[in-house]
Parts: C-alpha cells; sequence; structure tokens
C-alpha cells in the first residue's frame, strides 16, 4: 500500500510547508461538502494531502464542520494516515500553554454531529477502545524529539460541543474524570478515521487552562491567539519532520494495531445491501464489500 500522509489542520494551521507541486483541488463526498477543497502536493516524495477543518478563513464552528465529509474526501483522496493538529485547553499543570499531547483516549462529549458512516441500510459495529494509532503516534514522539518540541506522551481528552468554553463547575468535573485537555474537534473525527480504516494521531495545542486554574482565570481568546502564533510554527515544524520518518518506515501498513482493517469484522450485514447505500459507503467500506 502506497502511504499517504493526511494533514487536519486546526486553530492556527492553514497550510503545511516545504509543499511542491501543491494545489487546491476539489473532492466530492457522498456526505455533503467537506470543509474546503485539499491541498494536494509532495513534501519530500511523499504525497501530502492537507484540510484546514475550519475552512479557510476559519469559517466553520465546531459543530457545523462535517466530519463525515472530511474523512470521506481523505479517503478519497487516498489517504492511508492521518496526523491532527488542534488547538486545546489544559487541565494539568505540567501541561502548559505552548506545549503539546499526544492524545491516546477520548471522552465525546458531543451530541450534534453525525458520528458514524453507518447510519442508513447497513450496521458496522468498530472498536474503539485504543482510538488512536499507537505505531504512528511513536513517529510523532520520535519528530518531537529531534527538534525538541515538548510532547507530553498521552491523554485523555474531553471532546466538548462548544462553541462556547467550559463553565467553571465543568471545568472542575473534567477535571475529576481524569481528563487532561479539553478541545471541540477530534471527536467525531477520530471515530469516523478508524471506520475509514485511516491510522490516526492526535496532536492537541495547549493553548490555556480552560476556567480551572486559580491563578490564570477564564479563558481568554485574545490570549489564545497569541499562543496560537507560537503553536502553530511548531506545529508546521514537527509535520516537516514527521513526514521522513514516516516515508521511511517500512512497518506502517499493514497497520500492527489494525487500524488498517478495522471494518474486517465489524460489518453486520446479511448481503443483501441496497446498491445506493453500497455507492454512498463505497470510499470507506469499500475493501470488505467486496468480498
Amino acid at each position: 500500500m502506497t502511504k499517504v500522509l493526511g494533514v487536519i489542520g486546526g486553530s492556527g494551521i492553514y497550510q503545511i510547508d516545504g509543499m511542491e507541486n501543491g494545489q487546491w483541488i476539489s473532492v466530492e463526498s457522498t456526505f455533503g461538502d467537506p470543509s474546503d477543497d485539499l491541498f494536494i502536493g509532495d513534501v519530500d516524495g511523499l504525497k501530502v494531502v492537507f484540510l484546514p477543518r475550519h475552512g479557510r478563513g476559519h469559517i466553520h464552528s465546531p459543530t457545523s464542520i462535517n466530519y463525515r465529509a472530511n474523512i470521506d474526501a481523505l479517503k478519497r483522496a487516498g489517504v492511508t494516515d492521518v496526523i491532527s493538529v488542534s488547538a486545546c485547553g489544559s487541565f494539568r499543570d505540567q501541561m502548559a500553554p505552548r506545549d503539546f499531547v499526544l492524545v491516546d483516549q477520548f471522552i465525546d462529549r458531543t451530541f450534534a454531529r453525525k458520528k458514524t458512516f453507518f447510519d442508513d441500510g447497513l450496521v458496522a459495529h468498530v472498536s474503539v477502545a485504543h482510538p488512536t494509532c499507537g505505531v504512528l503516534g511513536k513517529l510523532v514522539l520520535k519528530a518531537g524529539e529531534d527538534i525538541n518540541i515538548k510532547i507530553h506522551n498521552g491523554g485523555t481528552y474531553l471532546a466538548m460541543e462548544g462553541p462556547q468554553f467550559s463553565t467553571l463547575a465543568e471545568s472542575h468535573l473534567y477535571r475529576s474524570w481524569g481528563c487532561d485537555v479539553i478541545g471541540m474537534t477530534n471527536m467525531p473525527e477520530g471515530k469516523l478515521a478508524r471506520e475509514a480504516e485511516i491510522c490516526y494521531a492526535t496532536i492537541a495545542m495547549v493553548t490555556d487552562y480552560d476556567s480551572w486554574h486559580p491563578d490564570h482565570g477564564e479563558v481568554d481568546v485574545v490570549e489564545i491567539k497569541k499562543t496560537l502564533s507560537g503553536n502553530s510554527k511548531n506545529a508546521r515544524n514537527l509535520i516537516s519532520n514527521i513526514i521522513p520518518l514516516l516515508k521511511a518506515a517500512d512497518d506502517r501498513h499493514p497497520c500492527k494495531q489494525g487500524c488498517d482493517h478495522a471494518l474486517e469484522y465489524a460489518l453486520l450485514a446479511d448481503g443483501n445491501i441496497d446498491a445506493t447505500v453500497k455507492a454512498k459507503i463505497s470510499a470507506i467500506a469499500g475493501r470488505v464489500l467486496a468480498k
């Protein structure tokens, strides 16, 4: 399988450095319109596909993002591995603004989003016990070490609906649950990537301490924007250093964690699947439906 890196850029990440022969390409999805066109090019000989999660100009709120169309479009573009970059608040003193967190668990508190590709004529149940790809995550950590970026290895991400930030009571509650960071966009994105059999890793960029910290007060968008400037530069450098590592890795597919064959035994169907449903889900489940 040819490795293709997808990068989903969140707040502050609107480009990938070093892209050659890059161009914006419209990719149609059977699940509606993605957040934007895909910027597709090559970096160091590896095909890279970039998608601005909020669209150019930051026009989509966390709730209005069409997560299904985004992942479907990336799959149609041949993406095998996704690095998802997003801003987040921190629930831990040691996870300070400008630190990065390699998320390995989620608590999904979103409620107004389509969370599965399999909701109309075809049922599937995939495991998200380990929702991110640890094999891809190791490359992220190695790239961070090589350029001295502080990345915390592991953390639980609380996905909230938004677009408002947490109340003080909510912030304390999420801390008591053992959550490490909070954001608005990585769910259901991560679940959908698993259904699409794409290896998925989340880099959470800490911008603030949410509202729990007695010394920092409530979340301030002005301060977040200042922190995002430094974070985005580090994130672009990190991605640039992940690319040669991914290109050189010879153990990516099949994925040792099983991400790229997550649908192998997940579909519940008796073989009588409507042709329209098959066409809609073709990019996501075509591999198993062809059996």
